[in-house]
Order: C-alpha cells, then sequence, then structure tokens
C-alpha cells in the first residue's frame, strides 16, 4: 500500500512540474478546432525546423505562392498546409515517399491569416510552422480566369512537366490545367484536382498528393525528389468529377 501511495505521489508530483502546453504562436481562436479536425488531437510542437516560406503580403489573393520544407525533422510520413482563416482550411496535404518532404505550390487567400505545415514526424509527433500572409482578400469567392473567359473546357487536364537534374538529386516542377473551384462562387460548383500520384519507370512512388479547393487554378507544384527517378516520371490524379489526368515526364 505504502509502494502504490508513493507512486501516486511521484505522478502527482510529475504532472505538477511538467511543460505546460505549447502556446500557439499566432494566437488564432481557431487553432484547437482546427488541431482536433485535422491533426486528430495527437501532439502538436510548434517547430522552426518546418519552414514556410510566404511574401508577407499578397498581390495576387487567388495564386500565392508557398514553399514547404521539413527535410530536417529526417524522416515526415505526412505533411498538411492549412490556413487558419480561410473559408475552407485545409489547402494540401502530401506523402513523401521517395520525395524529400519538400514541396511548393500556390494557393488562394481569403483574407489575411496564418499559413501553416503540420508534419508528421516518426516520433508520432506533428511538428508545426507556419507564416503569416497579409492581403486584400477575396481570393476564395472570385471564379477564376478559365472559367471567367471559358477557356477551360479546351485545356482540362492538359501537363506540362520539366526535370531540373542536380549532383544528387532531381527537382521536378508540373503545371496542371483545371479550373480548381471552390464551390464558393455563386452557379458555381465545386470542381477541383483531389488527388496525384508520382511514380517513375520502376515503379517507385515518389509523392501522393491529396488537393482541396483553395489550391490555385492551373495548379504549379515543384517537388524536390531526392533520388533521381529511374527514366521517365508518370503522373496519375483525377479531379472530383471524375476526370483523370495522366502525364508522362522525361528527361
Amino acid at each position: 500500500m505504502r509502494t502504490f501511495l508513493f507512486l501516486l505521489a511521484t505522478l502527482f508530483a510529475a504532472a505538477l512540474h511538467a511543460a505546460p502546453p505549447q502556446q500557439d504562436p499566432y494566437a488564432s481562436g481557431v487553432w484547437p478546432d482546427m488541431h482536433a479536425e485535422f491533426l486528430g488531437r495527437q501532439p502538436v510542437q510548434f517547430d522552426n525546423r518546418v519552414k514556410v516560406v510566404a511574401p508577407a503580403f499578397a498581390e495576387d489573393p487567388m495564386a500565392v505562392p508557398v514553399s514547404v520544407d521539413a527535410s530536417a525533422l529526417g524522416k515526415v510520413s505526412r505533411v498538411v498546409v492549412l490556413v487558419d482563416r480561410n473559408p475552407i482550411r485545409k489547402v494540401l496535404e502530401f506523402y513523401p515517399q521517395a520525395a524529400l518532404p519538400v514541396l511548393s505550390f500556390r494557393f488562394k487567400l481569403q483574407q489575411g491569416s496564418a499559413v501553416r505545415a503540420a508534419a508528421l514526424g516518426e516520433d508520432g509527433v506533428w511538428h508545426v510552422g507556419g507564416t503569416w500572409v497579409d492581403g486584400s482578400g477575396g481570393g476564395c469567392t472570385l471564379p477564376g480566369g478559365t472559367r471567367a473567359d471559358g477557356s477551360w473546357v479546351q485545356t482540362l487536364g492538359q501537363v506540362q512537366g520539366r526535370l531540373f537534374d542536380r549532383a544528387e538529386s532531381s527537382r521536378l516542377r508540373l503545371r496542371i490545367m483545371h479550373p480548381m473551384d471552390t464551390g464558393l462562387v455563386g452557379g458555381i460548383p465545386a470542381f477541383y484536382i483531389d488527388e496525384l500520384q508520382l511514380r517513375d519507370d520502376a515503379g517507385t512512388a515518389y509523392m501522393r498528393i491529396l488537393t482541396f479547393e483553395p489550391v490555385s487554378e492551373n495548379p504549379v507544384f515543384s517537388f524536390d525528389l531526392g533520388t533521381p527517378p529511374a527514366g521517365a516520371l508518370h503522373l496519375q490524379g483525377r479531379d472530383n468529377n471524375g476526370n483523370i489526368i495522366a502525364a508522362r515526364i522525361a528527361h
């Protein structure tokens, strides 16, 4: 009994002296709900090793460039990109496989907001980095250019890609023609790419990306592949209406 009481007292003392939960660096009132909804209430650590780089002010709120780099964490199984003050907060998530946990793309910004990337490390903790982007707003509630002029019908699903060789790795840049409608513009339903997968001729899986409405029109993605691919790269994907995206990118 004494041993039990001693252990109970030890655990109680440890709880009293445990480090308090980290404070959100952006003091966002919606962060607790975002944590629960998108990260499943798993442990979170705000971590400057997860780099999120974007302009301080979004000159074009419909196409804000952002780069996410979680390579300083080592092995990363999943990265989720979130924008606190967007009407649709989840922008994109990606699963780095043979590729590095690095991705650049553009997104729509409704108003000034924290832009975050949460990377799930081998320790089972979500490591969260971020930056703040100001803007004039409205990026999620305006029609894109190809939707306005109707040209998206002729270009839907077209892919342009280029591989850039480096000494120890390769970098891939892709552009996919798609209106990426948010569903927040009157009379235009949500219409967006929802999954992309990248493999090489040998079947090596490099990256899987799940994209959502806030990704910009005609999205451009840049990947750091890590290991150079065997032969050509093959992109496979689809949108939320079942349209197929397929392309072969050779050196």
